[in-house]
């Protein structure tokens, strides 16, 4: 069955804690070791600052904001530690979301990846040897704007050229799911590969 067939027109990823794995414990407690502030303090900072650095923001400034919420005061060494650790924090992926996506495309399903990411991680990114199945990807930075703005599934859609109905999206976060459902597309919560699975085969057939 190919994506023609199937009555879809295209695909599209969430990167964050979909293709790529959750930050691992290792990673985030090297991080909170070089931040030096309590962790709890420390990722309400990197949290409540990261939309900004989503939406274009650059390093040196978020950083600089995660420092004045925090009361941390870090030299330039320091930032780049953080800023090194925080990307390579990313870029590990799910093999079995992976493999689905290829299982796609090797059936000739269109794909496309829409992310909020800072510029620095979708640098690294854009030439990820996972993402080269991948028609197209769509940066928050570049558009300037984040899900679950509407604007940025219309983005998409226009783009793609695809109809709100006959594009299929996976987002693990709830709001950005309840967003593209509302702009017509077929979206699902990513929780794991199992469920993710059984989403794509009831659309494509057995994977």
């Amino acid at each position: 069955m190919n994506s023609v067939r199937s009555g879809y027109a295209a695909v599209v990823f969430d990167y964050g804690e979909v293709i790529s794995r959750p930050q691992e414990e290792t990673q985030r407690a090297a991080m909170e070791r070089l931040a030096g502030v309590p962790a709890d303090l420390f990722w309400s900072a990197y949290w409540n600052e990261r939309r900004a650095y989503d939406a274009g923001l650059p390093a040196s400034e978020y950083w600089g904001r995660i420092a004045r919420r925090t009361g941390a005061s870090w030299d330039t060494a320091r930032i780049q530690s953080l800023w090194a650790s925080d990307i390579a924090s990313w870029l590990s992926t799910d093999p079995e979301v992976t493999a689905l996506a290829g299982a796609l495309a090797a059936r000739g399903v269109r794909l496309a990846l829409l992310s909020n990411a800072p510029s620095d991680i979708a640098g690294a990114l854009r030439h990820s040897p996972v993402l080269a199945p991948f028609e197209s990807a769509f940066f928050s930075c570049d558009l300037e704007i984040c899900k679950p703005d509407p604007a940025i599934y219309r983005h998409v859609l226009r783009e793609l050229g695809t109809e709100a109905g006959r594009t299929a999206f996976i987002d693990d976060r709830e709001e950005n799911v309840l967003a593209a459902k509302r702009e017509g597309i077929d979206a699902h919560q990513y929780e794991g590969s199992a469920g993710l699975r059984t989403f794509l085969e009831e659309r494509f057939g057995p994977l």
